[in-house]
């Protein structure tokens, strides 16, 4: 009987040498192409929030010029299960919708919350998007059917410009309006705003970051937009179509567009001028497989990392040439995972950062692997 238990330890004990190695790969979960960059999720961040918080959709995330973290996130997205605290009579301890605008350091630990309505500005109905431009402003914008503005703050939250207006739409032509704006961001050395616009329009325009004051605008391919109604996915489109997702500035200075339910990239001089396209996962439909994208933190910015939601995934492509390298990411539930990846970004020691629409409702963070 001794020796038949010593088998069964010995044999135990095996088992657990086969399994440990196992679960620690499974913790680390690190993912990306051979030869390309990878990446491994880290779960504890960010920290919890305090106050009894918690976030509803993010629909926004964005990296300063001290490597702090932004995010804007939709409070009036939460269900009355997950906002059971502020309920009357009350239905649960927890939780309380935290404040739309949140700042986190690298650690995760959350440094400053504000937004919502104020005096002197439109706040949108709908959050959509957010950019920290290299002085400290904050940018954001909204997609609902009214949002037609985008607004500037200090970092503290103090209101300084509003460029458009809730209400009516004027059209991808016009100079002082627009239409569901998506995303934006800051040419430093001329002081021009680009932006995304949008959900509704369809186009990139350019305006005085101080002043608001129109400069210029186009649409797919470098022409005249044009607001015909087109169909949801058209990759041969010779406009763009809804929405126009993303607008970033590259080293090179070249603007890369994200025409998410078409499928492509689109590459631009600053002037408009149509350089080239990058179409990822052509048969992909649903919502369209670009969502965001950020060059990687190298100087010469050799890949792209590109937000799929509808996949579920981050693609890494070499910029240069629009080829596709792997991916990390698939859609789920446990860290690492995604639903509706909307928004990205990138700090200077190229962790990236990932958010979360739909029920997805979260912000991640993957650190370079080997």
């Amino acid at each position: 009987m001794i020796k038949i238990n010593q088998c069964w330890r010995v044999i135990f004990c095996l088992f657990m040498a086969m399994l440990l190695p196992h679960e620690n790969s499974l913790a680390q979960r690190v993912e990306g192409p051979a030869g390309g960059p990878k990446y491994a999720v880290d779960p504890y961040w960010p920290k919890p929030l305090p106050n009894n918080w918690i976030l509803g959709q993010v629909s926004g995330i964005a990296v300063d010029r001290d490597d702090h973290i932004w995010i804007i996130q939709r409070p009036l997205t939460l269900t009355e299960d997950e906002k059971g605290a502020t309920l009357s009579p009350k239905r649960s301890e927890c939780c309380v919708p935290a404040p739309p605008v949140m700042e986190f350091d690298q650690a995760g630990n959350l440094l400053k919350a504000w937004g919502g309505p104020g005096k002197g500005y439109d706040w949108p109905k709908n959050e959509h998007g957010i950019y920290v431009d290299p002085v400290g402003n904050v940018w954001i914008g909204g997609n609902d059917a009214a949002d037609h503005m985008l607004l500037k703050f200090t970092g503290d939250g103090k209101f300084l410009l509003q460029i458009g207006s809730p209400g009516k739409s004027l059209g991808s032509n016009a100079t002082n309006q627009l239409g569901r704006p998506a995303h934006m961001t800051l040419d430093q050395p001329t002081n021009e705003l680009y932006v995304a616009d949008g959900y509704l329009n369809k186009r990139v325009i350019v305006f005085d970051a101080t002043t608001g004051a129109y400069k210029r605008h186009w649409g797919a391919y470098g022409n005249t937009p044009d607001d015909t109604k087109l169909p949801v996915f058209d990759p041969k489109s010779k406009q763009f179509g809804n929405p126009v997702h993303c607008v970033r500035l590259m080293q090179d200075n070249t603007v890369y567009v994200c025409d998410r339910s078409n499928n492509r990239i689109q590459v631009f001089e600053k002037s408009g001028k149509f350089l080239r396209e990058i179409v990822l996962d052509p048969g992909t439909k649903g919502s369209g497989s670009v969502w965001d994208l950020i060059a990687s933190e190298d100087p010469a910015q050799k890949y792209l990392l590109v937000a799929d939601g509808t996949n579920n995934r981050v693609n890494i492509i070499v910029r240069a040439t629009g080829e596709r390298l792997g991916s990390f990411g698939r859609s789920g539930r446990n860290a690492g995972d995604f639903h509706w990846v909307h928004n990205i970004a990138i700090d200077s020691k190229g962790n990236v950062y990932t958010a979360e629409v739909d029920n997805g409702k979260r912000a991640q963070r993957f650190t370079p692997a080997k």
